[in-house]
């Protein structure tokens, strides 16, 4: 292995503090756009693939601005049931949704997209999705109505903050990524910075 000094721009597609703090983790130097896309799912489009496609496109809509660089995407789709579990953005809401999954195991699907546009004739597009399963604790409407006043994460699919007082109200949680059910897989990021080229403690491989 031998020093390195040279390291290809990152930049983070994401406004989530959350992802941008996880990123920091690796420190590597990195900037974060804003993506401008639909989020919405498509008719039949199964959770993971809703999950894939936008990381995809938010990775898409920002390389077009930022040729030769490394972009990251992603995006979490929960589900239960089969059914897509978004971010509720009020209280009302997030209290329907804890009332809901009290009792039972979510599906959180978190996506990952690398997409390599230093050749802009063939970019390299890496995705993977991450699926982790959360076991919500049996509590009662007062418990979960006092949780959501205390840290409002009203901006979370599932209602409930994993890295903050949120996970109180988790029973168990299951995924070969720990860092997938806050927003960004490291283990996932870090394997496709490394297939890029991307040099950790400042060495090459």
């Amino acid at each position: 292995m031998t020093p390195t000094t040279s390291q290809p721009r990152l930049i983070l597609a994401s406004s989530s503090t959350y992802r941008k703090e996880l990123l920091s983790r690796l420190q590597l130097p990195f900037i974060t756009a804003i993506p401008d896309i639909d989020e919405n799912a498509t008719t039949g489009e199964k959770p993971e693939q809703t999950a894939l496609r936008l990381a995809r496109q938010k990775a898409e809509a920002i390389a077009r601005k930022h040729p030769q660089a490394l972009i990251i995407g992603s995006d979490q789709v929960a589900t239960l049931d089969g059914e897509q579990i978004g971010k509720p953005g009020n209280h009302d809401n997030a209290l329907k949704q804890l009332i809901k999954m009290r009792g039972r195991r979510v599906i959180f699907h978190t996506a990952l997209c690398l997409l390599d546009n230093r050749d802009a004739s063939a970019p390299v597009i890496q995705l993977e999705n991450i699926q982790t399963l959360v076991s919500f604790r049996d509590l009662s409407d007062a418990e979960l109505d006092a949780y959501l006043r205390i840290e409002q994460p009203y901006d979370c699919a599932g209602s409930a903050k994993n890295e903050g007082l949120g996970i109180a109200i988790l029973e168990k949680i299951e995924s070969s990524d720990p860092t997938a059910l806050t927003g960004l897989p490291m283990i996932a990021l870090t394997n496709m910075l490394r297939r890029a080229g991307v040099a950790f403690f400042g060495v090459t491989q």
